[in-house]
């Protein structure tokens, strides 16, 4: 009998995500109620390079939740309750649109993260000009409800950039960067 429950509280949750969940991607956890940042950051702004992606060059970078598809349009997006750069232990989540859509910062801005490799260099600009230099480490592919990528992994502090697989856009691709390097 227990069997069965299971069985159909799986089931439950399968439905809920191929007909409730965004599109896109959504956070596994609720949203904040307040502030998280540090009280020495006063602007959570972020910008993001990565040498070996032509259309990466200084993307401004949004905070919001994973279906906020205006944040998409315009850049990336840094999705809500993941840390940022100067948060010890951080998972900073990035997803990006592999195709997005023409006339915005979001065409193609993603296309070939694929050919990301262990060892390139990844950087983000904060909004008080602290450069977090981040190095690959790791690219895998999940399911689009696999939310727990989004958590930190302990001992390390981690950038996580995401994007849609190809040809057909089910799953996501991630790459995974360490934080190597902090200047001003």
């Amino acid at each position: 009998m227990l069997s069965w429950l299971l069985i159909a509280a799986g089931l439950a949750l399968v439905v809920y995500f191929v007909l409730g969940a965004t599109p896109f991607l959504r956070a596994a956890f609720p949203p904040s109620g307040g502030d998280d940042v540090p009280a020495a950051v006063t602007d959570t702004s972020l910008k993001l390079t990565v040498p070996k992606m032509d259309r990466v060059q200084d993307l401004t970078v949004y905070t919001g939740p994973g279906d906020d598809e205006s944040a998409l349009e315009k850049g990336a997006l840094h999705l809500q309750n993941t840390g940022f750069p100067w948060d010890q232990g951080s998972n900073v989540y990035i997803a990006g649109h592999r195709l997005g859509y023409l006339g915005t910062d979001s065409y193609l801005v993603f296309w070939d993260l694929d050919k990301l490799a262990q060892g390139d260099e990844v950087f983000l600009t904060g909004g008080d000009g602290t450069r977090y230099t981040y190095k690959v480490f790791n690219t895998f592919v999940v399911g689009p409800s696999d939310y727990q990528v989004t958590q930190p992994i302990p001992g390390k502090n981690v950038l996580s950039l995401q994007t849609c697989t190809l040809p057909d856009y089910s799953d996501r691709l991630v790459v995974q960067a360490e934080l190597m390097d902090v200047s001003a």
